[in-house]
């Protein structure tokens, strides 16, 4: 696996019909050299709730890697997580904390405050996670669940890591929808919505 995913983009012509703008791979494939084998690639973003429809686009994707969506924002995603192995099992907060860094948001990362995966992090969104190809581990703050080809999660802004176990990459497609933690539920977390 890699990060090769085929994107089309449709739009309007000068009279409003329906086209093909582009036929081709997605342009924006991230990696990361703490985090060998993972493969993050950007397909659109949104910067704003309604979506603007126009008859065509700037490249959305070409911005610097974000973790969450921009204020009012979206993400569509398609990542490859490679097998964990014993460089993730040993990781220090530390080091999670620059792999973070590396994807866009070093303030995600909570490996610090549970040492139950060094990829624990919070994001203030709802993120839907639909596992394309494989199977990994969503582990939480007390608990975890094996997620396999089909099964898809809506993650409410909770503390969790992905942890693939299997041996074999997991693609999984990732919707970012930014969102607002209610100001009772932020005040007991400690976020500052």
């Amino acid at each position: 696996m890699s990060g090769y995913v085929r994107r089309i983009v449709t739009g309007h012509d000068a009279s409003g019909k329906a086209i093909i703008v582009s036929d081709a791979a997605a342009p924006t494939v991230h990696s990361n050299p703490l985090r060998p084998g993972h493969f993050s690639t950007d397909i659109w973003r949104t910067n704003e709730a309604p979506a603007r429809i126009t008859r065509t686009y700037a490249e959305p994707t070409a911005v610097p890697r974000r973790i969450t969506a921009a204020k009012n924002g979206t993400i569509v995603r398609i990542s490859t997580v490679p097998p964990e192995g014993e460089d993730v099992r040993r990781m220090d907060a530390d080091t999670a904390k620059q792999v973070f860094a590396a994807f866009g948001n070093p303030d995600a990362s909570t490996f610090g405050q549970n040492q139950r995966h060094p990829f624990m992090h919070r994001t203030e969104s709802i993120d839907y996670a639909i596992i394309l190809e494989g199977e990994m581990h969503l582990v939480l703050d007390d608990s975890e669940t094996l997620c396999r080809s089909g099964d898809v999660v809506i993650q409410c802004g909770t503390n969790h890591a992905w942890s693939n176990r299997s041996g074999k990459p997991c693609k999984v497609a990732f919707i970012l929808i930014d969102g607002k933690f209610d100001a009772d539920l932020a005040e007991q977390l400690g976020t500052h919505s």
